[in-house]
């Protein structure tokens, strides 16, 4: 039926579709008892066939009748709850784990036994979510980057967060579990069948709550390794690129290009496409005195983000080519015209604590 659950793509999530049926007949079967023996009473027993009630005003033999039966069904139905549950708590004898960090609105995804970690963020173009474009088959189910899992092996998953309370909730593996500064929550899963599955943050994590979508993509353990080693390579080789761009600039044109595209994806939520943010919520970048005069100070709120408000730090999120050109952007954007450039090696000098 459309409007019952799904039974999902892991042996748990079909464990808790088949407790789910269980509990749900064990209840029909209870409401039709009930209201059969209601309705029976109240056709039979009506005063227009005469009939006269009977007086009465304890009885031992019922009490005990009506504590024991609902006793019995408990009893009943906890023994599958119970067996599900600590099936769905143990995540010993795990083949990867993940660390899962949540923050406003992204998920970073990094591989404990494997030097690769991203953040994963909407792809879903912000035309379709003003109305410009038809919405897509995915409509806000869309990332960047997925997280890779292979299938066949027990997934762990270590999940918290580094700002508000968040949710992962994927339906097809029976898993939500809240992300919380500070802590560390567990689940697991272990897919057969290679395909991608999706979900999104339940939890209100803020204006922007659903606009933070999960996907995930099993794939066969030979595409899985190959996938990690294709990272490990990719990651080692932007850290190499990035101590070349310590000593080179980049033209004006080509910080304002990439600039923009890191705008779009990451900070028009907030600050808007016109850089007038929301008055009250977000400050506005058009005209802003911090990016108008003072140039190390913007770069240091975009390494190390703004205590005490949403303003996250970008130090760890982004390259320091992609930093480099998103000040930039905003320093020329939205009529700023300060005309300046920032370079990969100026972020660098503030993060390493050496900015003038």
């Amino acid at each position: 039926m459309p409007l019952n659950m799904t039974k999902g793509a892991t042996e748990i999530s079909q464990q808790v579709y088949q407790l789910h049926m269980t509990i749900f007949w064990i209840c029909c079967a209870i409401g039709a008892v009930v209201f059969g023996i209601m309705f029976v009473s109240m056709i039979l027993h009506r005063k227009a066939r005469g009939v006269q009630p009977a007086s009465f005003h304890e009885s031992t033999k019922v009490e005990i009748l009506w504590t024991a039966i609902p006793v019995v069904i408990l009893v009943v139905m906890a023994f599958p709850a119970t067996t599900t549950l600590l099936a769905m708590d143990d995540t010993s004898a795990a083949d990867v784990t993940v660390q899962i960090t949540g923050s406003q609105w992204k998920w970073h995804y990094k591989y404990l036994e494997h030097d690769v970690e991203y953040f994963s963020l909407l792809a879903t173009p912000r035309e379709q979510v003003a109305n410009k474009l038809a919405k897509g088959e995915n409509y806000l189910l869309e990332v960047d980057r997925p997280l890779v899992i292979p299938v066949g092996k027990k997934i762990r998953f270590l999940m918290t967060s580094d700002d508000v309370i968040h949710s992962w909730w994927v339906p097809a593996f029976a898993i939500k579990k809240d992300a919380n500064p500070g802590f560390i929550n567990e689940a697991w899963t272990r897919v057969d069948e290679p395909g991608t599955y999706r979900g999104q943050c339940t939890e209100l994590c803020g204006k922007d709550h659903g606009f933070m979508p999960i996907v995930v993509i099993a794939k066969s353990e030979e595409d899985y390794l190959a996938w990690i080693q294709q990272e490990e390579t990719r990651i080692a080789g932007e850290k190499a690129a990035e101590q070349e761009l310590l000593a080179m600039n980049m033209s004006m044109a080509e910080l304002m290009s990439t600039g923009e595209k890191i705008y779009q994806g990451w900070c028009v939520a907030c600050h808007q496409a016109t850089g007038m943010g929301l008055p009250g919520i977000f400050p506005a970048l058009k005209g802003s005195e911090l990016i108008l005069n003072d140039r190390n100070g913007h770069i240091n709120v975009l390494v190390n983000g703004r205590p005490g408000t949403a303003m996250q730090a970008f130090g760890k999120q982004l390259s320091l080519k992609e930093l480099a050109a998103v000040i930039t952007y905003t320093r020329n954007a939205f009529d700023n015209n300060t005309g300046d450039t920032v370079q990969a090696a100026d972020v660098f000098a503030v993060q390493q604590g050496k900015g003038e």
